[in-house]
């Protein structure tokens, strides 16, 4: 997938694409339902798919207040989960405040026009953009009627009768449903991070962990899960304990993976952990024997959940 950055730099050979527009974050079950239909509408047409997004996301310049940010894919993480589902050319629009007040008849007649000459874009059910969301459905559909291009919506992708969003994967995620997550994403929710030093106190324990930095900001709560993890290309299981450690009253949130039958050393080197599911609340124990023995229980839960997902 060709990657754009900016609207200057749109090549000519782009005109007559077929495309989708969005911020697409988790790039969920949802907006990939957008993207296969983008890519074999294209395709029967012989137009080039093409997805338009912003970088960095709209909310976090419009509300830089709202700390932490709760993005649920890194903007590598969705170059590369869009690259996979077959879309041809990514343009990401650079996302400032004076660009935030462009209105939706400029970008229609600047980028969707002057730049691509669109054949179709194809919009979720709810989707909104220009300045103080003036542009909707009904607004694409009278410039399309003026300038030549076709406009379709989806109707909202739903799972068990409910919408999926990335609203929603980010409350599973929050609340401990990292499988419902799972399913609502296609894959499991991931923190990706480097490995870097702890108090060392899993080696005294005989549980050796590798305590990871997570590149982004939005966490499962805290508590025990069972994981998969990629180290380069080897793919490992584990545990993760997030949390505070209250059996040594610690003061710092880590985020500590236990990888099965692995011994190596790992520091500086960047572990993407894959939470599969939840297994238990974060537990002060009475003596650090208590806990081994409970480690010893995640363990054996967490191998036979490990196994039956695979």
């Amino acid at each position: 997938m060709d990657v754009i950055r900016g609207i200057e730099n749109i090549p000519i050979g782009l005109r007559g694409a077929f495309v989708t527009i969005g911020n697409f974050d988790g790039v969920h079950l949802g907006h990939r339902h957008i993207f296969r239909r983008l890519v074999e509408e294209a395709g029967a047409k012989g137009r080039p798919p093409v997805v338009i997004s912003f970088d960095p996301h709209p909310k976090q310049v419009l509300h830089p207040e709202r700390r932490p940010f709760y993005l649920i894919t890194s903007l590598e993480e969705k170059i590369r989960l869009i690259g996979e589902t077959g879309i041809g050319t990514l343009i990401l629009i650079p996302f400032t405040l004076e660009y935030a007040r462009t209105t939706a008849e400029a970008f229609i007649r600047t980028v969707l026009w002057e730049k691509l000459r669109i054949g179709k874009i194809l919009i979720g059910h709810d989707y909104t953009f220009g300045r103080g969301k003036e542009g909707n459905a009904t607004f694409l559909a009278e410039f399309g009627r003026q300038l030549g291009f076709t406009v379709e919506v989806m109707d909202a992708f739903q799972m068990d009768g409910q919408t999926v969003s990335s609203t929603r994967v980010r409350e599973a995620i929050l609340e401990g449903g990292v499988s419902i997550a799972a399913n609502l994403l296609g894959r499991p929710y991931n923190l990706r991070g480097k490995v870097v030093p702890g108090r060392h106190r899993g080696v005294g324990l005989g549980f050796p962990t590798a305590n990871i930095h997570p590149e982004k900001e939005l966490l499962p709560p805290r508590g025990v899960y069972a994981a998969r993890a990629m180290l380069k290309e080897k793919r490992l299981e584990g545990v993760v304990n997030i949390g505070f450690n209250p059996t040594f009253a610690d003061k710092t949130l880590s985020i500590e993976v236990h990888l099965f039958d692995f011994k190596e050393d790992i520091y500086g080197e960047t572990l993407d952990v894959l939470f599969i599911e939840r297994l238990r609340d974060e537990i002060r124990f009475a003596s650090p024997e208590a806990l081994i023995a409970q480690i010893d229980r995640d363990i054996a839960r967490a191998r036979e959940i490990l196994q039956r997902a695979l």
